[in-house]
């Protein structure tokens, strides 16, 4: 029997087959690898959580998900990647907290949003942000997620959300400057 296509699996998991997922798990293990050291590429150096430990607390909680209708394996992509920002920001504000302010995580958005010699900006502030966007517009909020944190292509976030690519080009240079002013007045 041939083996199913990730995209066909995801389609059984979201119709409830948990077979599906385990079988789905070691076909996407390496892009969603690349995805975690993506995102934690701006973390500090002593952070206790590995690419390898991101990606075990996603599985966690993406199996956690009932009857999702998944549209393709970018969308499944996209959700994953949003689901590590969550991790990554729960854990740094409970860190936050714990300190009572002390430092928080700092994260560089784009090379665009660098205007001082500042490393990058707090991944809460800059979550908080996203959340400002999200309200205003869900879909630019949407496109800095599957970029920023999912690493997709303007190609793949195009067809994750059903737009052209020029729509992403210019969500993605619009919602860059209004995140870099919003940053900018914290």
């Amino acid at each position: 029997m041939k083996p199913l296509s990730p995209t066909a699996l995801l389609e059984a998991w979201g119709q409830g087959d948990q077979a599906a997922f385990a079988e789905l798990v070691p076909l996407v293990y390496h892009e969603l690898r690349r995805i975690a050291r993506c995102q934690m590429r701006d973390e500090r150096g002593e952070h206790t959580l590995q690419p390898s430990a991101l990606v075990n607390e996603a599985y966690a909680r993406l199996h956690e998900l009932k009857r999702v209708k998944w549209q393709n394996r970018v969308h499944f992509f996209a959700m994953s990647a949003r689901i590590m920002r969550r991790i990554l920001v729960d854990a740094a504000r409970a860190r936050k907290f714990q300190k009572r302010g002390g430092n928080a995580e700092r994260v560089s958005l784009d090379l665009a949003l660098i205007v001082s010699p500042e490393p990058g900006r707090d991944l809460v502030a800059l979550d908080d942000a996203l959340k400002a966007l999200a309200d205003i517009d869900p879909r630019k909020s949407q496109v800095v997620e599957m970029r920023f944190f999912g690493g997709l292509s303007i190609e793949e976030t195009a067809e994750a959300l059903d737009v052209s690519i020029g729509t992403v080009m210019r969500d993605w240079r619009i919602a860059k400057v209004w995140l870099l002013r919003e940053l900018s007045a914290r």
